[in-house]
């Protein structure tokens, strides 16, 4: 029997209360509400079904989401700050049930967004959807970033290098650091068993990014757009698992 079987088991029902949070706040994003509003939504919905918030006191981090809005790269604060026609919006959810975490987020358009800023979240996504699909034993960690580098450098937007993709079980962070760009056949080896996630960051202008004061909030530094998609994801004997995939089938936007 396989040891990380278990394990497995755990993280499906972490990441599927990641991924319904989600489901749940598509209903919800639209203008005129605050990005508080929505963290308490995915806050209360994560309590209600057995979970609790991962980021809620992490480091001293005080909400329970991350709401990443247009230059906002990730870690966006959840504010007073009102949703508005043509925001793009990443939502990060991380659950933790039964001391096993679940992390993922997706794209959200509030209302009729800009030809731009469709092909980049349409980008992001595809990106990360190529690098999961050639997951297998015996690939290499660099065999992913090359694959999303490619894909997004070719449509003409460049990956964030200061972020990537995590190790995560009974750790919200652990080794190994994937990064979201790279060389074929470099780096660790996978082997059954391994989760992590895979979270691109793709910009539309440089890939530079600064930190706010606030120590958090991670924007561009020419304030171009940025979107980000992400899964948790198991090695398994000769494929991969993805933990966080909607169960109401939403992939990319528009959600309907």
């Amino acid at each position: 029997m396989n040891s990380y079987l278990e394990k497995f088991e755990k993280m499906r029902i972490a990441g599927n209360l990641a991924a319904r949070t989600l489901d749940l706040l598509t209903e919800h994003i639209k203008s005129g509400i605050s990005t508080k509003y929505i963290d308490k939504l995915g806050y209360e919905f994560i309590r209600d079904n057995g979970g609790y918030s991962a980021p809620l006191f992490y480091r001293g981090y005080n909400k329970s989401l991350c709401t990443s809005l247009n230059h906002v790269v990730c870690h966006g604060i959840p504010s007073d700050r009102i949703l508005n026609e043509g925001d793009a919006l990443n939502i990060d959810v991380t659950a933790i049930v039964d001391g096993h975490y679940g992390d993922t987020s997706r794209m959200f358009c509030v209302g009729e967004t800009s030809v731009k800023t469709n092909n980049l979240i349409n980008a992001t996504y595809e990106a990360m959807m190529k690098a999961i699909k050639i997951l297998k034993p015996g690939i290499k960690l660099g065999d992913i970033g090359y694959e999303i580098q490619s894909y997004v450098e070719e449509k003409g937007f460049s990956v964030v290098r200061d972020f990537c993709g995590h190790g995560i079980s009974t750790v919200f962070h652990e080794t190994p650091n994937v990064l979201h760009y790279g060389k074929k056949n470099t780096g660790i080896e996978l082997k059954p068993g391994m989760t992590f996630t895979i979270e691109p960051m793709i910009n539309a202008g440089k890939y530079d990014v600064k930190l706010l004061g606030d120590g958090w909030t991670a924007v561009t530094k020419d304030k171009s757009l940025s979107a980000q998609f992400e899964h948790t994801i198991g090695i398994t004997e000769n494929a991969y698992e993805i933990f966080t995939e909607s169960v109401k089938g939403y992939k990319r936007p528009p959600y309907n």
